[in-house]
C-alpha cells in the first residue's frame, strides 16, 4: 500500500449542498426553503421570542425588583480561611490572597469575621467588618484599610 492509495472511509465525506443554483443541480426552484411564505424569503422569520401575535411569555409573567446600580462588589474572604492558609506574622494583602487562589478578580476586597483567629497577622484590604476587626486586634493582628480609587 502507497500514500497515494488512501481514501476516507466511505461515507465520511459528503458533497457542500449547492442551492439556488437551478433544476440541474438538485436544489433549484425553492432551494430547499420548501414553498412559498414568509421563512422562504431573503430576510425572512420572525424575531427571537415573537409567539404568532400571542402575549410572549416573557411580557407574561411578572417582573419584580430592580438592580442598585450604585451596588459596591467586593472579593469576600473570611477570616477562617485566612486561618488555614497564612502563618503567623505574615502579612496578608492582594498578592498573597491571589497567590494562595482565595481571589481572583480585580475587584476590591472585603474581610468578614467568619470563624476564628489565633495568630497575629497583619491584613490589607479594602473594608472589614465589624467582627473581622475586633477578632484581628484581640490576637495582636492588624487591620489596614486602603481606598480604592481608581485612576482614569
Amino acid at each position: 500500500m502507497k500514500i497515494s492509495d488512501l481514501k476516507p472511509a466511505s461515507g465520511s465525506k459528503h458533497r457542500r449542498k449547492i442551492v439556488g443554483r437551478g433544476r440541474g443541480s438538485g436544489h433549484g426552484g425553492s432551494a430547499t426553503k420548501g414553498m412559498k411564505g414568509q421563512n422562504s424569503r431573503s430576510g425572512g422569520g420572525t424575531r427571537p421570542g415573537f409567539e404568532g401575535g400571542q402575549m410572549p411569555l416573557m411580557r407574561r409573567i411578572p417582573k419584580r425588583g430592580f438592580t442598585n446600580i450604585f451596588k459596591k462588589e467586593y472579593e469576600i474572604v473570611n477570616l477562617k480561611t485566612i486561618e488555614e492558609r497564612f502563618e503567623s506574622n505574615s502579612e496578608v494583602n492582594r498578592a498573597s490572597l491571589i497567590e494562595k487562589g482565595l481571589i481572583k478578580n480585580n475587584l476590591p476586597i472585603k474581610i468578614l469575621g467568619d470563624g476564628n483567629i489565633n495568630k497575629p497577622l497583619k491584613i490589607t484590604a479594602s473594608k472589614f467588618s465589624k467582627s473581622a476587626i475586633e477578632k484581628i486586634k484581640k490576637v495582636g493582628g492588624e487591620a489596614i484599610t486602603i481606598s480604592n480609587t481608581k485612576s482614569s
